[in-house]
């Protein structure tokens, strides 16, 4: 263990990743190189933005040569080529990283069971041309009613881990542990995000950020209650919600906030503990899909954050689509 001068010397950073797993949320490997977390996660969204940029055009280059020599529709062409680039991402960023990347499947399919555990096998039979493991790869679904379905016939029939996205809500988090899943990525600054519009408050201690705070939950009742799901939190606003989250066991940051970190040594004490959670006086509660749905209505801000999350992947996967299609035709 560490002297407290050491530790003090400590940046922000390396002294969180004493206390959890750190993981990059980007499609920017230069990022990855610079921070040096264990795994990283990727969305549309990071994609569309990484595939705009000199730098990666290779990757998305490689990606229409593939469909091109799959042949088919010019619909079953897009759909190759946009498997191909996800899968062409994660590649590369397992070449910086030494444990797993993340990969989405499109959030379009988002109240489909079927499709998504097709599209997941899809993903994972591409990784494994390359030489890629199942193991270093989690499958990001939404954490609708559906998405959870699918998790569950993911792990428990094919081995494929599912990191379950757009988690904004107890009774959602719940569900996903009990489907098997392998993690969850509560999105703690768009709930932040809600409560400043719906409220007017624009800032909260970390410790009282209703992000933080409906994370911690979730964490508590996942140790209590000893579930093999692991919590990365995920979205962070400012450092003081990172700071908050000190030791859960995963917390996905963008390079920004990571950077931020990095030029600090204030001291990080760990809010989170597996110990402390056994102590506490909870109560277990069964998610069935009429509980996961009421509870869901029940909740507002869930409901509105977790609609607000896929019609957002959805518009950027549809733009990283505009930008394959082209090439497509050329």
């Amino acid at each position: 263990m560490a002297s407290p001068n050491k530790k003090a010397s400590l940046s922000s950073l390396d002294q969180l990743k004493q206390l959890t797993t750190v993981v990059a949320d980007t499609g920017d490997f230069e990022a990855m190189k610079k921070f040096k977390p264990t795994d990283a996660t990727t969305n549309p969204s990071l994609i569309y933005a990484a595939a705009n940029m000199p730098a990666y055009q290779n990757l998305i280059d490689d990606a229409v040569s593939y469909a091109k020599k799959c042949g088919g529709t010019a619909e079953e062409q897009l759909s190759n080529a946009m498997d191909k680039v996800c899968v062409n991402f994660g590649m590369e960023i397992l070449k910086i990283i030494p444990g797993r990347v993340s990969t989405e499947v499109d959030a379009r399919l988002s109240f489909d069971t079927d499709a998504m555990v097709k599209r997941a096998q899809t993903l994972i039979a591409l990784y494994k041309e390359a030489g890629i493991s199942k193991e270093r790869i989690l499958i990001k679904l939404s954490s609708t009613w559906e998405g959870v379905q699918a998790a569950r016939i993911l792990e428990s029939d094919y081995g494929i881990h599912c990191n379950m996205t757009l988690i904004f809500n107890f009774y959602q988090a719940v569900a996903c542990a009990d489907a098997g899943a392998t993690l969850i990525s509560p999105f703690v600054g768009r709930i932040f995000d809600w409560f400043v519009k719906t409220t007017g408050q624009k800032s909260f201690e970390p410790l009282e950020d209703p992000g933080v705070k409906s994370v911690t939950k979730i964490y508590n009742y996942y140790k209590k209650f000893d579930f093999k799901t692991v919590v990365m939190g995920a979205s962070f606003r400012n450092t003081g919600e990172i700071l908050g989250l000190a030791g859960c066991d995963l917390l996905t940051i963008s390079p920004g906030l990571l950077d931020k970190l990095s030029q600090t040594t204030d001291p990080v004490p760990a809010h989170l503990d597996k110990d402390n959670a056994k102590t506490l006086d909870l109560e277990k509660v069964t998610v069935t899909e009429q509980v996961f749905r009421w509870q869901m209505n029940e909740d507002e801000m869930a409901t509105d954050k977790l609609s607000e999350g896929i019609r957002k992947f959805g518009a950027d996967a549809i733009k990283l689509e505009n930008v394959l299609k082209e090439r497509l035709a050329a």
